[in-house]
């Protein structure tokens, strides 16, 4: 034998190489923890006061689960937001909510706002663009507080007699959201349900389920535009999603217990992003 060494010491492995093996398992274990709670904390949001949650998805990613840059953070969280529309879409389909022909024409248009959005946001620093997502969570708190009026028209429809009026608006108002939706990465409904309306007349209930459509249509573009540079951690993705559908049924069942505090939630949920936008703002500021 060899220098006379015995043949099964020869195999024995540093007992520092486990320690770095287990202490790698340790982290990535934690890491797939963390990032299916922050997905139960978006969806339980959005069953309970029924949207926004969405825009806490790229400050949890960032600052919760650890994702080092700020765009892989948002094309990863732009995948959250298509399939957390796709399913509360499900519900108000059967409800009889969406509009399907004003739901198409705002979204044909919005995508294309959303791909150069999108195309855009990633040429910017992506602390300063962490930054303005705080300035813009700011805005959507402050927007949050203010009751939303409902002077709609339930009759409204998309035919060959009122294109020529709604066409135009839809296509308008849908770009420029769906420009800021794919720039920030954002389902942006809480641009689109007042959009839907004063382009359309329609009544709230059918502005906030035809704007889910929208809101898939816009996530689902922005998350394509970042894959195709490399920019979504997809084992993030897929563990965020379905903490997002868990969290989605416990808010549900949550919201219908307290159905009558309603606005104090969502009062609540404002407060939160509000906080939430500032602790972002200064983070962005400090990190440039």
């Amino acid at each position: 034998m060899r220098d006379g060494a015995h043949p099964r010491l020869r195999t024995l492995e540093p007992p520092g190489r486990y320690c770095l093996i287990f202490t790698e398992k340790a982290e990535k274990m934690l890491a797939d923890l963390t990032t299916g709670a922050s997905g139960v904390i978006v969806g339980a949001i959005l069953g309970l006061v029924g949207g926004g949650g969405s825009i806490l998805a790229v400050p949890l990613l960032v600052y919760m689960v650890g994702i080092a840059s700020p765009h892989v953070a948002i094309g990863t969280g732009a995948i959250a937001v298509a399939m957390s529309a796709l399913a509360n879409l499900g519900l108000h389909a059967r409800a009889g909510n969406v509009k399907w022909r004003c739901a198409i024409a705002f979204s044909m248009a919005g995508v294309a706002g959303a791909l150069t959005g999108a195309h855009f946001a990633k040429m910017v620093d992506g602390q300063r663009l962490l930054l303005l997502f705080g300035v813009l969570m700011l805005v959507v708190g402050i927007a949050m507080l203010q009751p939303r009026k409902d002077n709609g028209v339930g009759t409204i429809r998309l035919d060959s007699e009122s294109a020529l009026h709604l066409l135009p608006r839809l296509a308008g108002i849908g770009l420029a959201v769906g420009l800021m939706s794919g720039f920030f990465g954002i389902g942006g409904g809480f641009l689109i349900v007042p959009g839907l309306m004063l382009a359309t007349k329609m009544p709230l209930k059918n502005a906030i389920g035809t704007s889910l459509v929208s809101v898939a249509a816009f996530g689902a573009s922005t998350a394509a535009s970042y894959a195709l540079s490399g920019l979504i951690d997809w084992r993030i993705a897929a563990i965020f999603v379905a903490g997002g559908l868990l969290g989605g049924l416990a808010g549900v069942a949550l919201g219908k217990k307290l159905a009558g505090q309603k606005f104090l939630l969502n009062y609540i949920f404002a407060a939160i992003v509000i906080a939430a936008g500032l602790y972002v703002s200064v983070r962005g500021y400090m990190a440039m």
